[in-house]
């Protein structure tokens, strides 16, 4: 596996991740979670008592937000880090969130344990730029996906370089170099990426260095 997805497996990176690793991408542009799963609710709204997959979930933080909102008749936790399962878990029980609309599900993206067409929204928040291949995934997306069923997902993108890290201005095939295996993708080959797989109606919200973008399961 690369780099940045072994990475998330660690015991002290699941720990780590909302107790100050996920609040620092507010220096790309990244709103704050509160504001960031309003957006996504924006995007979602066709697709509410439904199902949902939270992909690449992490420590659950929009997972458990989906269940507290009541939108959905079931929400999927998915990641492949047994550890930030793990770590979900564990905040599932601390908020005394009923599990009666979650599970917690470790699959591969690019291989999900899911009937084609079966999944009415996929949502990924800030994950896209961490997959091995954003092109298989986002396949097995649409795939299980129904027609007319939503996936939104936020990330980095490419064609914009924060100024607070000059170096990275150096040019795209050295980005590599400095960010690890991490794969961000510029604004125009995300929606290129989506019509591929099938997704149409592409839309979305910029800021700086963050993407929050939808795109619909075409019929």
């Amino acid at each position: 596996m690369p780099a940045a997805t072994e990475l998330f497996r660690t015991p002290l990176v699941s720990f780590l991740y909302e107790r100050g690793w996920r609040q620092n991408f507010i220096w790309g542009g990244f709103p704050g979670l509160e504001r960031e799963f309003e957006m996504a609710k924006a995007y979602l709204n066709p697709t509410i008592g439904g199902t949902i997959v939270d992909a690449s979930c992490g420590s659950g933080l929009f997972s458990r937000l989906f269940v507290k909102s009541g939108l959905y008749s079931l929400v999927v936790a998915l990641d492949f880090s047994e550890n930030m399962l793990k770590q979900c878990n564990e905040y599932v029980k601390q908020e005394n969130i009923s599990d009666e609309r979650l599970a917690l599900v470790r699959a591969d993206i690019s291989r999900l344990p899911f009937v084609s067409g079966s999944i009415d929204a996929v949502h990924a928040g800030a994950a896209i730029h961490c997959w091995p291949s954003p092109a298989c995934a986002v396949a097995e997306i649409s795939r299980v996906l129904h027609p007319g069923g939503v996936f939104v997902a936020s990330t980095f993108v490419a064609d914009v370089i924060p100024p607070a890290i000059p170096i990275l201005g150096i040019g795209r095939p050295y980005i590599s170099q400095v960010t690890g295996n991490n794969i961000f993708l510029s604004e125009v080959e995300l929606e290129d990426l989506c019509k591929a797989c099938g997704l149409v109606n592409f839309k979305f919200v910029r800021s700086g260095f963050y993407i929050m973008f939808s795109a619909t399961k075409a019929s």
